[in-house]
């Protein structure tokens, strides 16, 4: 069993994508060709805002987005201590400093009842994440912020195609952007990521940034990097996003299906109702999550933790100084949280043998624990 299976989607479009590859191949435009043009304009509409600028990653893009916003030495950013790493890494990249609010025990997204105590005069940013595949609360994030006058960085890595209030992730904030890495929602066959604004001043920042501060050739107005995305990404991903909504509606029925077999095994996760999940996982919370993954793996049953350790107790940061025990719900969650399989093609029989594992697994370590209590009273 696969816990992404691409082989399954590139038999819907191997016709269409080999196509979409040999036309570049043929025409030679490797960087920034007409293909990247295209998806831009056809993601932007998607998305539902003025601009969207394609870069060589999702890190990338953090990075100039940040740059874009003028962070650097000095500042803070504002984001939760619960992510992947380049989260984080982006902003200390460039000299800033990360400040970290604790995030929503059921969403595990930024919880807005903290964020206004962790401004300070030297915040430039408050960079929510919108984790698994659902949208941070944004109505409360945004007037916090409109209030101290801070921009809204929507760090979107896992959460293109999903809603908040009728309205796409990408389209909820100042600046956003996504990734396109392979096992993302909508992924390419490599690298690849992409910056959304409605600004126009920005929508320029961003495209001179990736293109080493140019504002024409060999005109470089300011310092930049070098983060473009390829043409035969971009073709690639053209041909995804033809079937990316009936794709977001079999993860729908996936996770649905799920919801009703893990019914008395675990809790499912909880959306919330202002919008939808694109599920880019499926995590649940255990307890003995080392054994219970153990005990699935033999059964021929992957899973995986996103993320088994808090940004603020990864050792590259240790220069923070922030304690074990500051952010209690990060760290309860990265000692519990699994990652099921997930993707739009896993079938109803795969799915019935995840949750018979699961329970099982759940049932054996349980037992363990409590022979183990017995012992010892």
């Amino acid at each position: 069993m696969e816990f992404i299976d691409l082989k399954a989607q590139l038999e819907v479009i191997r016709p269409q994508v080999m196509k979409s590859i040999e036309d570049v191949i043929n025409q030679g435009q490797f960087i920034l060709g007409k293909e990247v043009k295209e998806l831009e304009t056809q993601i932007a509409n998607y998305v539902g805002v003025k601009h969207a600028i394609g870069c060589a990653n999702w890190t990338d893009g953090l990075t100039i987005c940040l740059m874009a916003l003028g962070v650097g030495p000095g500042d803070e950013v504002i984001t939760p201590p619960f992510s992947f790493f380049a989260t984080t890494e982006a902003i200390c990249l460039l000299g800033a400093k990360p400040v970290f609010v604790d995030v929503d025990a059921r969403t595990y997204n930024m919880d807005p009842k903290l964020l206004e105590a962790a401004i300070t005069k030297s915040t430039k940013c408050i960079l929510p994440v919108s984790l698994y595949g659902q949208c941070a609360d944004f109505d409360a994030i945004n007037a916090i912020a409109l209030k101290h006058g801070i921009p809204v960085l929507e760090d979107a890595a896992q959460s293109f195609g999903a809603t908040y209030k009728g309205k796409k992730s990408g389209a909820l904030s100042l600046l956003s952007g996504t990734s396109f890495f392979p096992s993302k929602p909508l992924g390419c066959y490599g690298d690849g990521g992409m910056c959304f604004t409605d600004s126009d001043e920005i929508a320029g920042l961003l495209r001179q940034i990736r293109a080493h501060g140019q504002a024409k050739r060999y005109e470089h107005v300011r310092l930049g990097v070098n983060s473009r995305l390829d043409t035969l990404q971009a073709a690639i991903l053209i041909e995804k996003m033809k079937i990316f909504d009936h794709e977001f509606s079999l993860r729908q029925a996936v996770a649905a299906q799920y919801e009703t077999m893990l019914k008395g095994i675990v809790e499912t996760p909880y959306i919330d109702p202002a919008g939808e999940s694109v599920f880019a996982q499926y995590t649940v919370e255990v307890d003995n999550r080392d054994e219970v993954q153990r005990l699935m793996q033999l059964d021929g049953v992957p899973t995986c933790v996103h993320y088994p350790k808090p940004l603020h107790m990864q050792p590259a940061l240790k220069y923070l100084n922030v304690k074990e025990g500051s952010f209690p719900v990060s760290e309860r969650a990265a000692s519990r949280v699994v990652s099921l399989p997930f993707h739009p093609y896993l079938t109803n029989e795969d799915q019935k043998k995840v949750c018979d594992s699961l329970a099982q697994a759940i049932g054996m370590t349980s037992s363990k624990a409590s022979k183990s209590v017995s012992m010892t009273a």
